[in-house]
């Protein structure tokens, strides 16, 4: 799985990023929906990555995720933001997962 990030979204997430402190992770949250093919992508900020994650070289940013939920998207995705909205978004060539995703601090 690859994600391009777009340069708006790169330096809004390297606010986040610089100092090294932090990593950031695609999360496929299921908090509250009951089944795994019921969650819905969001962005975090990690610490350190849990045994269950992978590091991918995105473009340009890095980010871990849980192959195992890898099942639930495209090969090539991107994430975009919209700083009229604040919001981010997560696409493929296919489809729009969402154009409210989330930031997780």
């Amino acid at each position: 799985m690859h994600i391009t990030f777009s340069r708006s979204a790169a330096d809004k997430l390297g606010l986040y990023l610089t100092g090294g402190t932090k990593q950031l992770k695609l999360l496929h949250d299921t908090e509250g929906c009951g089944c795994v093919v019921s969650g819905v992508p969001a962005l975090q900020l990690i610490d350190s990555p849990s045994v269950d994650d992978r590091q991918e070289q995105g473009d340009p940013l890095s980010y871990w995720f849980e192959p195992r939920h890898e099942v639930f998207y495209e090969p090539k995705l991107r994430v975009d933001y919209d700083p009229n909205r604040d919001s981010f978004s997560l696409k493929s060539d296919n489809q729009i997962y969402t154009t409210n995703l989330r930031l997780l601090k």
